[in-house]
């Protein structure tokens, strides 16, 4: 049964705005999702009616927000199929999470001559971090090329993981190029020679159904914000095996069980890398998104943006001087025009009240592979997305075209 989508579209605000005098037509979800009415309400009502700290007193306010703030991090944690809710530790978003993992487990567990490996479609929040850990460990990054069709190159990456690999950190969708990344067979090559490996589920979590125990990664990570939760929210997932191993990152209140100033000993899991005061709020909504995300057929809805996607490529690919990058096959379109400059587009497009991401989408690593030195325009889909936004924005390209 198609999904009523119409009826859905009613639920996230923003959407019924007007920009630049036309009907917004909102194709950046990839940069950040729009919120739904639910987490919306969720967030208003945190501060309206039980704003307090959490774990930290015995009044009532406090217990009130502190039983909507664990009760997230359970919701979470069914959501990804984590073992337990002590596994998901909140964290500021994916960049912070693979920060946490970088300093706690790549700067007390790898040394001289150990390999990490990345790919040429991450993010730089999972390159960065890594560059650091190898600059001051003295291990090596080696990097996974992609083929002809801009995809992943699996025997490369298989002559690439050695016994000399001891960290594997890929993506499960690119941010960049809409590419599923294949993650499971990664992982299965990284465990066979004992690697720890880390999913950054970014971009997957508002597509794809996740499930940490079947991927058997031993880290995930993504963002409440690219899933309709707000901004500043994240989840790091990690086995016990290594969170238990791993010290803290972060120090200060909330994550320590005692304090003299001879000693200081750590809480238990998620509290010893979750120091400070957290965002509460933030985590309540992004336990609502959950809730508003599991009330959903999100099979359904998956079959509608893969329509969506299949209109624009189609669309695009009408246009003779329009060349679309790789073959996108989640969320995001990248594409260039011969002679137009992504920006230019996308201020025209604006013009029209359409929303659309250009440059390197914080991945410059991948657009000098694939010789794209002024970036790419990229439109992304959410389910809330129609046929009449691909319709507008391949109207408005059209346009663009005849202007220049």
């Amino acid at each position: 049964m198609a999904p009523d989508i119409p009826t859905l579209r009613r639920d996230f605000p923003t959407l019924a705005q007007i920009v630049n005098g036309h009907p917004l037509v909102y194709l950046d979800n990839a940069a950040t999702t729009q919120k739904p009415q639910p987490v919306l309400d969720a967030l208003n009502h945190y501060y309206r009616d039980t704003n307090a700290n959490v774990h930290r007193a015995s009044h009532a306010l406090s217990g009130q927000a502190t039983r909507a703030f664990e009760a997230a991090r359970g919701k979470v944690a069914r959501f990804i199929n984590a073992p337990a809710p002590e596994q998901v530790i909140w964290t500021r978003g994916t960049t912070e999470a693979i920060n946490l993992v970088a300093h706690s487990f790549g700067m007390h567990h790898l040394q001289a001559g150990d390999e990490i490996v990345l790919s040429t479609l991450e993010h730089h929040a999972n390159i960065v971090p890594w560059q650091q850990v190898a600059a001051a460990t003295g291990a090596v990054i080696k990097v996974i090329p992609l083929t002809a069709g801009a995809e992943l190159d699996l025997e490369a990456a298989a002559r690439l993981i050695s016994p000399r690999t001891r960290l594997l950190a890929v993506g499960q969708v690119s941010n960049a190029l809409g590419v599923i990344n294949p993650v499971r067979e990664l992982i299965a090559m990284a465990k066979s020679v004992g690697a720890v490996t880390l999913i950054d589920g970014a971009q997957a979590v508002g597509h794809l159904p996740v499930d940490v125990q079947s991927l058997d990664c031993d880290f995930y990570v993504f963002s409440g914000h690219k899933m309709f939760a707000p901004t500043g929210i994240g989840v790091l997932y990690g086995k016990r095996e290594w969170l238990e191993k791993m010290p803290p990152w972060q120090t200060g209140g909330e994550m320590i069980k005692s304090v003299s100033f001879e000693h200081t000993s750590f809480g238990e899991l998620p509290f010893k890398f979750e120091a400070g005061t957290p965002n509460i709020a933030g985590a309540i909504a992004l336990g609502a998104a959950v809730d508003y995300l599991s009330g959903l057929d999100r099979a359904a809805l998956a079959r509608h943006e893969h329509k969506l996607l299949q209109q624009l490529l189609t669309g695009l690919a009408a246009m003779p001087d329009v060349h679309i990058i790789g073959r996108p096959q989640a969320g995001s379109v990248s594409f260039t025009i011969d002679e137009v400059h992504p920006q230019d587009l996308a201020t025209l497009l604006d013009m029209q009240g359409i929303a659309v991401r250009t440059g390197h989408h914080c991945a410059m690593p991948l657009m000098q592979a694939l010789g794209l030195e002024q970036g790419t325009i990229r439109a992304s889909v959410a389910f809330y997305n129609t046929e009449q936004d691909i319709a507008a924005l391949l109207a408005g390209i059209h346009k663009a075209r005849e202007f220049f």
